[in-house]
């Protein structure tokens, strides 16, 4: 698959086969853009973007053109919609109509046209979400010529930043979206641990994994009960970027299931296929973290990856077993389905009592009752920090990545997992009693009692897919919150 390259603008222009313009319709007529169009283009542009509708989602028309070497040219008009729960820089059609107005030509000029330079980021991260990495099709002819694709960029309000930052966010983003749209058959826990190891290698980042058996013996019940059964052993992997001068530390943890099954509560053959991308959450962790470092950043950084495979075998954890987790708390289990809040839980125990972070994040595809409270564009957020959460929406625009808030009240949810026989069971009793923001106080409750930093717990199940591909949603949600 193509790696696209950022360059300025007149670079990307020069010398494609086919260029591919984005951007509203007025900003596509605006001079400081039409300026960089080849002058076959220019003549026919203000009659191509007249012609196109864009509705809320955008639209593209196309034209032949008698050049050498430019043959074809697309013009995507984004929608004018841009309400103030969406991202003005309208990255969901972005990525949409490039993959679109792909077609035989190898090599691709993309122009992104932005309102303002402040939209950079966003637009350029879904630019690379139209080219994933991952392709088992197995059916690439080894001589066949490489696409190559040169993102540009011209702001018609404001100066344009350094192409590294957005270099840096395409970097972990595609690394995220592979992850997600690997198969397990590819992708175990073992495969996850190595892919941190090449993380750490690459980074010079310094790596600590606790797997296996070491997972049981030093009190990781949640995450030794949900993967004991698979074939390939559970494991917490700790990546640590710590610059001498750091004065904050952050904390990402992410759910790390490789495949859920459900275990013995099981989904059954409607609701099990796709659940390889239940490890969003991990993919986006050390997708952010990848990020953020080649982005240079100051701030100590911590990407726990929680990994585990719910699988079913004759050592399922079961209904009514007891799981001994490592924030000292026990868990009766009522639903093997509800996995991912165990594996969190020793994920933020950890962190909170070991790493003395300011903040921590966690990122999970948690609950489809997410998918119902924000939609497919939207993660939930739940945070025991108001000013984190205007920080969060605010990211989320800015970014691409959207979040929308649900309620903090553990005073109002606790009783919802309320055990005769141990601390807590790990799921609820009324599913209809704001089930994601219950599932986010599950994990909150693991915390340790006396850390006082804030805690942003992010469900992502909508988002972390869009047209059945990864999106490496969180990469940059949590590089623009933290400004790293």
């Amino acid at each position: 698959m193509p790696n696209p390259s950022f360059h300025d603008a007149p670079s990307a222009v020069d010398g494609a086969e086919l260029l591919v313009l984005v951007g509203r319709a007025d900003t596509l007529r605006n001079p400081a853009v039409t300026a960089l169009l080849p002058e076959p283009l220019t003549a026919l542009l203000e009659r191509m973007v007249d012609g196109v509708s864009s509705g809320d989602a955008g639209a593209s028309t196309s034209t032949w053109l008698d050049g050498a070497p430019l043959k074809r040219a697309v013009v995507c008009v984004l929608p004018e919609p841009s309400s103030r729960y969406n991202a003005p820089a309208r990255p969901h059609a972005i990525t949409s109509l490039l993959r679109k107005a792909m077609g035989k030509e190898k090599k691709v000029g993309v122009l992104l046209a932005l309102d303002d330079a402040g939209h950079m980021n966003a637009a350029g991260c879904a630019a690379v979400r139209a080219f994933p990495l991952f392709d088992g099709k197995g059916s690439k002819k080894e001589d066949e010529e490489e696409l190559q694709v040169e993102v540009g960029f011209v702001a018609v309000e404001g100066e344009l930043a350094s192409l590294a930052r957005v270099e840096a966010l395409a970097a972990g983003i595609r690394l995220a979206g592979r992850l997600v749209d690997t198969p397990t058959s590819v992708l175990d826990t073992d495969a996850f641990v190595e892919e941190a190891r090449a993380v750490a290698d690459e980074l010079g980042a310094a790596i600590q994994v606790i797997a296996g058996t070491e997972l049981r013996d030093r009190g990781f019940g949640g995450l030794w009960g949900v993967g004991k059964a698979a074939t390939k052993p559970p494991a917490l992997v700790i990546l640590s970027h710590e610059p001498d001068a750091a004065s904050r530390t952050l904390a990402f943890v992410g759910k790390g299931i490789v495949y859920d099954t459900g275990g013995l509560s099981i989904k059954g053959k409607e609701h099990m296929p796709g659940m390889k991308v239940d490890m969003g959450g991990a993919a986006a962790v050390i997708g952010a973290f990848v990020a953020a470092v080649k982005a240079g950043a100051t701030q100590r950084i911590h990407a726990l990856l929680c990994l585990a495979e719910n699988a079913v075998g004759p050592e399922s954890t079961r209904p009514d077993d007891i799981l001994h987790m490592y924030s000292g708390k026990t868990v009766e289990v009522n639903n093997t389905d509800a996995e991912g809040r165990l594996v969190l839980a020793d994920g933020v125990a950890y962190a909170s009592r070991h790493l003395a972070p300011d903040v921590i994040v966690d990122l999970a595809t948690l609950t489809g009752a997410a998918l119902l409270a924000t939609g497919k564009k939207h993660a939930a957020i739940i945070t025991d920090d108001a000013e984190l959460e205007g920080l969060a929406v605010a990211a989320g625009l800015s970014s691409g990545d959207l979040v929308h808030p649900l309620p903090y009240a553990p005073e109002l949810f606790r009783a919802e997992f309320r055990s005769e026989v141990a601390d807590m069971k790990n799921s609820v009793k009324d599913r209809m009693n704001a089930q994601t923001s219950c599932a986010a106080q599950f994990v909150g409750e693991h915390l340790e009692e006396d850390w006082d930093g804030s805690w942003l717990h992010v469900d992502m199940a909508g988002p972390v897919t869009a047209e059945d591909r990864g999106t490496g949603y969180g990469v940059a949600l949590l590089t623009e919150l933290f400004e790293i």
